[in-house]
């Protein structure tokens, strides 16, 4: 098991597959993009999954995520699922994306064994997406969104983030917008990890302004209120359900006390949180030869200093220096 110091279990582990991306959100990376890693550097296809195979068969891992940079960009995405999914015992396979490329792919990663997706998508404006991703492919995310879920990957759900003075005024027709469509909307705070350093805490968009900006148009009711758990999101029912709404507020009401997560780059670098400033190489070791259980030992250790929270909250938060498309969503 991958237990830390302060009691905490990691079970759930997000696998970043590449740091491209084919757009250029404005709170991710410059317009220009970025220097990407050398393909000699990421892991191959063999050595994702084998890493996943010691997650799962000797770490206790039973959920796995593949993320990037946009990860419908891996050429072997479909073979990569398929092996996992063939891993016993079976872990939960999902995905995040942004949706573009899911109008040729959702059948064949059905059929390989993923089991959901997530889509990013920030507004139902084609003209703000094109400001804020710097690229016009609004209505291919949206016929993603629609293959997958006539591909049978549901729940299919929805992660957008406000930026103040851009979209932030959507958000009761987001929720409206997911609601008609059968998709399950979640509402992300908007976090440090662009590669700019550009965040500023002031204009983000807090889930307190969001709820607010909600509550005007829907009756909300907290669904788990003091049994959240591991899970990122606060819920809500609307109107008095079935459907939900979900905040993610990473940084204003983080989660870290009950986080439940691992973290592989695709250079095969171990994270124990998101924000974290140190990395445990496990490529090397993969590289060198290691047995599974050298690798397995690694990946505890780095899981065992893991620190009690992200440090958000301190004045004196340093960014990570990668970016959130090198780190994965």
């Amino acid at each position: 098991m991958l237990t830390d110091t302060h009691g905490r279990i990691a079970t759930d582990l997000r696998v970043s597959l590449t740091d491209r991306c084919n757009l250029r959100c404005t709170y991710c990376m410059p317009a220009e993009g970025l220097a990407w890693q050398p393909r000699s550097e990421q892991l191959t296809d063999d050595e994702t999954v084998r890493l996943v195979r010691i997650a799962v068969t000797r770490l206790g891992v039973t959920d796995v995520r593949f993320t990037g940079g946009e990860p419908l960009l891996r050429p072997g995405l479909p073979g990569i699922v398929a092996r996992c999914a063939a891993l016993a015992p079976r872990p939960r396979l999902s995905l995040t994306t942004n949706g573009i490329g899911l109008t040729r792919t959702a059948p064949a990663l059905r059929d390989a064994g993923l089991d959901r997706v997530n889509v990013s998508l920030d507004t139902l404006r084609p003209d703000r997406f094109a400001r804020l991703t710097r690229r016009d492919r609004h209505r291919d995310v949206l016929a993603g969104l629609a293959a997958a879920r006539d591909a049978g990957l549901e729940p299919v759900k929805v992660n957008s983030v406000l930026m103040r003075g851009l979209n932030d005024d959507e958000a009761p027709e987001l929720l409206d917008w997911a609601l008609r469509h059968g998709y399950h909307l979640r509402f992300i705070e908007q976090m440090p990890l662009d590669a700019q350093h550009g965040w500023q805490r002031e204009r983000m968009v807090t889930a307190a302004e969001i709820l607010e900006r909600l509550a005007g148009s829907f009756a909300l009711t907290p669904q788990d209120e003091g049994v959240r758990g591991s899970a990122p999101a606060e819920r809500w029912w609307v109107d008095g359900g079935p459907a939900t709404v979900g905040v993610i507020a990473s940084v204003t009401r983080p989660f870290c006390r009950t986080c439940d997560r691992t973290r592989l780059t695709a250079d095969g670098q171990v994270r124990s949180c998101l924000f974290a400033r140190e990395e445990t190489d496990l490529r090397t070791a993969l590289r060198s030869g290691a047995p599974d259980e050298e690798i397995a030992g690694l990946w505890r250790t780095a899981m065992a200093g893991k620190k009690a929270g992200s440090g958000l909250d301190d004045p004196a938060f340093l960014q990570p220096a990668r970016p959130m498309s090198a780190i994965g969503g």
